[in-house]
């Protein structure tokens, strides 16, 4: 495959957004062809699969339910999306991959860790990002900027505690992992945006 796949990544509240829209201009401006996707969601299924994911339900969600809902939807857009736009020689930044799950499933829902890499292995096949950019936030901090945004999901109410776990696992994985990048996102963002830029830079160089 031509293409190549970054994905952002981080807690409620890093500065995914906009961080997402520099890295799509920056290779834009290289004249690679680029496309951008989310997780979950991303295809008509993927995003039913998104709004079940994040509705407030009227019962318990199971831990188990979540994660499964979780890798559905990213099959379906790697399926539908993701590996046809990157055998096409074009680039695809997504907002979130495995890596969430990861974090926020493994580490923040203390899910075992011999399950997730399972269905991880059953579900992508040995498929991965060839670079992740992790923007580090302190959970109460990003969760103050969340709830500036507006009101928070499901997943957003788990508590300081659950966001401090997926914190931990997301830096304890990027200590084992050198496709992926820590940037420090408690930064002014124009320092973030350099950060990110010479991380790029690196990259492409």
């Amino acid at each position: 495959m031509n293409g190549k796949f970054i994905v952002v990544e981080g807690l409620e509240g890093a500065g995914k957004s906009s961080v997402i829209g520099l890295i799509k201009a920056y290779i834009e401006k290289a004249g690679i062809g680029v496309e951008q996707t989310r997780e979950p969601g991303g295809t008509p299924m993927a995003e039913a699969i998104r709004e079940c994911v994040k509705h407030d339900w009227e019962e318990t969600v199971a831990q188990e339910t979540e994660l499964l809902l979780m890798y559905a939807a990213r099959v379906q857009l790697l399926k539908n999306k993701i590996l046809p736009a990157l055998e096409k020689g074009i680039w695809v930044v997504g907002d979130r991959h495995d890596l969430s799950s990861q974090a926020y499933q493994g580490g923040g829902r203390q899910m075992n860790a011999n399950t997730m890499k399972e269905i991880s292995a059953i579900a992508l096949n040995g498929f991965k990002p060839d670079l992740t950019i992790y923007l580090d936030v302190e959970p109460a901090v990003g969760l103050q900027r969340a709830r500036g945004r507006g009101e928070l999901d499901r997943i957003e109410q788990a508590g300081l505690a659950f966001f401090e776990r997926t914190r931990a696992r997301y830096l304890a994985l990027a200590s084992q992992d050198d496709s992926i990048v820590v940037v420090n996102a408690m930064n002014e963002m124009a320092i973030v945006h350099d950060d990110v830029c010479n991380v790029l830079k690196e990259y492409l160089s």
